[in-house]
């Protein structure tokens, strides 16, 4: 139990995750923080010349799992399970979880359910450094860019769930531009 009387589970905001420093990926933050201020979100997105492919997808994801963890976190007392009893999109798009080690079948979850479940798996794929080495030169596994493929896949599902079942909260929370401006950069990177 945490000070605030929150058990782990029950955790909005997470760390936010980074580079080490002194790393490549360092130096990749900081051409996507050059770029991405300059407003050109194509830009933002191209693999910069000479760098490797790998690390960059490394960097962007986590990037990105910063970005769906803070907006989502502003709206979990708007996302209960009450609320939202399933992880949906919309009438067609109900997401169940399987992690294929501890939930091998896909398990119908509410909506904050599905969302801890997947900011803790992804954070134990950005942990595992067999899949994202944090050591300059040791090689990506090979099947790296499937791992970063399914990553992405369910953190649309979290940018889907936003704009289908919260977006008048987010407007409300004057939050539509930069939840726009993230949901773009994420598209045009995927």
């Amino acid at each position: 139990m945490s000070l605030f009387g929150l058990g782990r589970n029950q955790r909005t905001f997470r760390p936010k995750k980074s580079a080490p420093s002194g790393s490549k990926g360092a130096q990749l933050r900081k051409h996507i923080d050059a770029t991405l201020g300059s407003g050109n979100l194509r830009e933002a997105v191209r693999l910069p010349p000479g760098e490797d492919f790998n690390e960059w997808l490394a960097v962007n994801t986590v990037d990105f799992f910063n970005q769906v963890n803070l907006l989502y976190g502003t709206l979990t007392e708007f996302c209960t399970p009450e609320i939202c009893p399933t992880m949906s999109a919309g009438p067609k798009y109900e997401y169940r979880w399987a992690d294929g080690v501890q939930i091998k079948k896909p398990i119908e979850v509410s909506a904050p359910k599905y969302v801890e479940y997947l900011m803790d798996w992804i954070e134990t794929q950005l942990d595992d450094e067999s899949i994202f080495p944090q050591k300059l030169g040791t090689p990506f596994p090979s099947n790296f860019r499937d791992v970063v493929k399914t990553i992405f896949k369910r953190l649309f599902r979290v940018y889907a769930h936003i704009y289908h079942s919260h977006f008048q909260k987010i407007v409300s929370l004057k939050e539509e531009a930069h939840l726009n401006t993230c949901f773009k950069h994420f598209i045009l990177f995927t």
